[in-house]
């Protein structure tokens, strides 16, 4: 995928969010982006694990993918009352299009892209990805993010972050959102 930005001129762009499969980059990167333009950083599935008191995959096990989806649902409609912040998304987040429509009412969203091979080579040894716990973690990434897909192409921006380096993605995605910025004032 290569980027390209379409903003509708009625929006009004005050956060950027990150959205994409796990392992393509988005807390790296927004958390670079946030300092660099001096937002805030929110991380929506660490905020839900805070509030939830126990990790996604806890929730995930005790509670089913369902209620996790539920939590990220409502904090999406609080994201829309905050300015300035960098938003990196869970990777199933854009799949409830009440979620990418929210996100796009007030922020450039940014999708980051990669391989299957390469996500799989940058997550493969983290314990806290639920939806990885598969006798083929590689198939299963291919399988999510065929099925995603459709949903991170409907992203104002497409960013490919396989060949990048983190600051290369960085400045990028920080220059999309200026372009944005400044075309919709």
């Amino acid at each position: 995928m290569n980027y390209s930005i379409c903003v509708s001129p009625a929006r009004r762009i005050q956060n950027l969010a990150l959205i994409g499969f796990m392992g393509t980059g988005k807390s790296s990167v927004g958390r670079l982006v946030a300092d660099t333009l001096h937002f805030t950083f929110l991380d929506t599935d660490d905020v839900i694990e805070a509030r939830a008191g126990k990790p996604i995959t806890e929730i995930f096990a005790q509670e089913g993918e369902p209620a996790f989806r539920e939590r990220e649902c409502r904090l999406v409609e609080e994201l829309a009352r905050r300015d300035k912040t960098v938003i990196s998304t869970g990777g199933g987040l854009p799949i409830n299009p009440a979620n990418l429509a929210s996100l796009k009412s007030h922020a450039l969203v940014v999708c980051l892209w990669t391989s299957p091979e390469q996500i799989f080579e940058r997550v493969r040894h983290q314990t806290h990805r639920p939806l990885l716990n598969d006798p083929d973690p590689l198939g299963k990434i291919r399988s999510l993010l065929a099925a995603r897909e459709p949903f991170y192409r409907q992203a104002d921006v497409l960013v490919n972050t396989e060949l990048r380096s983190v600051k290369e993605v960085e400045q990028q995605v920080i220059d999309q959102f200026r372009l944005a910025q400044s075309t919709h004032r």
